[in-house]
């Protein structure tokens, strides 16, 4: 049976970041299940378990695209170790556990925390917050997260610290409030003919005690803490959302549904998880694979668009669009030969960038000109997030396909076509 006392510790008394719906019908089943454990009923009786709803999965997946989908699902708490694995219950720690062995897998480009949670207790939140955005810096790898159904409060906290959050049509963010609960059982215990004596140091010792109404002082108390704590999650929010803390503060805790909570300024678009995932893949860079591989027509399509990624390789060309570092040396006078050979290789992995995302965008039906992009100066992931702008407008988001045709042989792709004449050289070399 779940540890109910042990429970009970962990809701009165102490503030919580949960959304009130799922507070309340915790404190229901639990309320009705305590009473049974005091010598007012006659203790001892046999209590069904309680119930917090369905175990969460924490199984991380990982997509033929190297996205981590990380679920945080059900009540969150610092600890759960003392409840059994049907509680439904997730722990701080085993939330960032798995984000920070995601993100350390060499498989994983990107990470997507997929989120249902009404939130949770307080203790280790703010922590685990600072860890996720610790992991992201350190590893450089992008952090979204989608709401499906609910992000809110503790929830929503750890949604604000992804680069990224998408949330469903019907899904919930924000609850952004701290509550505190405390008990008076002295009426239950008078009907009961119990007399309750606290022999005590200390002035405030049994301040907040369940068996005497609360005291003036006890409240004053546990309010400063509730406000102490709600300023910390109102910045908290107003970082991570890039939003002023009086906007934040101004929601008074309120629950935003879908696009509502896009417009309030609390989610980035409103989209289903295979929606985000698919924006996800389109930012991240291809995959890289053996140097001097083309395309051939019994190759999949998966492993097409990796192509891609060597930079000596045009999507839609024969062969290679400048020679390889192992090539010949040339004739002449040189000056500074690793430099120019330096120069040479990031220019040329700045331009296979570009014209990756063009691929990927005539995928999508949008037009890209890498090379007039290279002689802009306009970097991949600038282009990149101009793509996505453009895909989040369009009526036709649901039908983004991550995966790439099969790369045709042209006898002179357009875009080596205008990367030489930017270049000045003319005619193919």
């Amino acid at each position: 049976m779940t540890d109910l006392p042990h429970i009970a510790s962990r809701l009165f008394g102490t503030p919580l970041m949960i959304a009130q719906p799922k507070l309340d019908a915790i404190l229901v089943v639990l309320g009705s299940r305590l009473a049974g454990l005091t010598p007012r009923t006659g203790g001892g009786q046999a209590l069904e378990p309680l119930d917090l709803g369905d175990a969460p999965s924490r199984e991380t997946a990982i997509t033929p695209d190297g996205i981590a989908v990380i679920p945080i699902a059900g009540a969150l708490v610092l600890r759960s170790g003392y409840l059994a694995a049907a509680s439904g219950l997730m722990s701080y720690s085993d939330v960032g556990d798995a984000i920070e062995a995601a993100a350390s897998d060499p498989r994983v480009r990107g990470l997507m925390l997929d989120i249902d949670s009404p939130g949770g207790e307080v203790g280790g939140l703010f922590d685990l917050v600072e860890r996720i955005r610790s992991i992201r810096a350190t590893s450089g790898k992008p952090i979204w997260a989608v709401a499906g159904e609910a992000a809110l409060s503790a929830a929503y906290a750890i949604a604000s610290a992804a680069d990224r959050l998408t949330i469903t049509q019907t899904g919930e963010a924000g609850s952004i409030g701290v509550v505190a609960v405390h008990v008076d059982e002295s009426g239950a215990d008078r009907m009961a003919g119990l007399s309750w004596t606290f022999v005590h140091a200390g002035e405030r010792k049994i301040d907040g005690n369940p068996h005497e109404p609360l005291s003036p002082r006890a409240r004053a108390d546990v309010q400063a803490d509730v406000d102490r704590l709600y300023e910390r999650f109102v910045a908290l929010v107003a970082r991570n959302r890039n939003l002023p803390p009086e906007a934040v503060r101004a929601t008074e805790a309120a629950v935003y549904r879908g696009d509502l909570a896009v417009k309030a300024g609390l989610a980035d678009r409103v989209g289903t998880l295979r929606q985000a995932l698919a924006d996800l893949s389109v930012t991240l860079a291809p995959k890289p694979v053996p140097r001097g591989r083309t395309a051939r027509p019994t190759e999949s399509r998966k492993e097409a668009s990796m192509q891609t990624a060597d930079p000596t390789i045009d999507p839609g060309a024969d062969g290679p669009v400048s020679p390889a570092p192992d090539a010949a040396p040339v004739q002449g006078p040189v000056v500074n030969v690793p430099d120019v050979m330096q120069v040479e290789q990031r220019l040329r992995g700045e331009y296979a960038e570009l014209a990756a995302v063009a691929a990927q965008a005539a995928r999508l039906g949008v037009k890209v000109d890498a090379a007039e992009a290279m002689a802009k100066g306009v970097r991949a992931d600038a282009l990149r997030r101009s793509l996505l702008d453009e895909l989040a407008a369009r009526s036709d988001a649901a039908d983004i396909v991550a995966t790439a045709p099969a790369a045709a042989r042209l006898a002179e792709s357009p875009i080596v076509k205008r990367a030489r004449q930017a270049a000045g050289k003319g005619a193919p070399a």
